[in-house]
């Protein structure tokens, strides 16, 4: 069975933390381990995140050495990853109990080496567990095929379902920049030649509107998305222009769900 290297960056998310550690602990698929950084919280994250490990050998939480924010936090987690697969997960979202198993399955079956999925939104102030999640039609739908060309233009991918083959792209850190790494990330993978495959069944959960989240406020990325079209992609003005809007369109769409 091939073993699933879990990647959870963590500052400050005590409140949410328990539900999300625990959705990845009761997968169907359980060859799994948790990779878990802490950004230097404040809060009570880290001594939660010893409590789980105590419990579980699955759990693997680190401190960061000093404050880097999310994509340093999760490239310090994939450096300790021991796993055939790389998947993500926020601390203020959840994966839904079979996520893993079907994704697996998913994955050798399309021969993809980067997959993804459908996922639910919830409310910020949700507080129970991936067991008892309800299906509340507010669905994040995957596309079945994406390429380059269309990840250009809209970031097609939840970073929560997101999950590579690392046995086929080798170990693949994400960009260090202040936000949008998991785009660049995307995007790098494909810009080598790999497409993605998404699986049409919500498999996950996603904390909508939650203050400090670490994917709130998406218009607030207009500007990181425009520098990672420059700086990162080196497109032309001309087509970052087209990638911008597309993602703001597509921002404004998935925010009415």
């Amino acid at each position: 069975m091939p073993l699933v290297s879990v990647v959870m960056p963590v500052y400050n998310s005590a409140a949410t933390l328990g539900a999300a550690v625990r959705s990845v602990l009761t997968q169907t698929h359980g060859d799994l381990e948790l990779l878990v950084t802490d950004d230097q919280s404040s809060d009570a994250s880290m001594d939660l995140l010893r409590e789980f490990a105590e419990r579980d050998e699955r759990v693997l939480p680190r401190s960061a050495p000093e404050r880097g924010g999310a994509g340093r936090a999760r490239n310090l987690a994939i450096e300790r990853a021991r796993g055939d697969y790389i998947a993500f997960l926020d601390s203020d979202d959840m994966w839904l109990p079979e996520k893993t198993e079907k994704q697996l399955s998913f994955a050798a079956e399309s021969t993809a080496p980067l997959t993804f999925t459908s996922y639910f939104k919830m409310d910020a102030g949700y507080d129970g567990e991936s067991t008892d999640w309800v299906p509340n039609g507010r669905v994040i739908r995957a596309r079945a095929h994406v390429d380059y060309r269309a990840m250009l233009v809209q970031d097609h991918i939840g970073a929560l379902t997101a999950m590579y083959d690392r046995n086929v792209l080798g170990t693949r850190l994400m960009p260090e920049m202040r936000k949008r790494q998991d785009y660049a990330l995307w995007l790098s993978i494909m810009r080598d030649g790999a497409d993605a495959r998404g699986l049409a069944e919500p498999l996950a959960v996603y904390r909508a509107h939650q203050p400090g989240s670490l994917s709130s406020n998406k218009l607030s990325l207009v500007p990181y998305n425009w520098n990672l079209y420059r700086e990162h992609e080196h497109l032309s003005v001309a087509r970052s222009t087209r990638a911008l809007a597309g993602a703001v369109w597509q921002s404004l769409r998935n925010s009415r769900i």
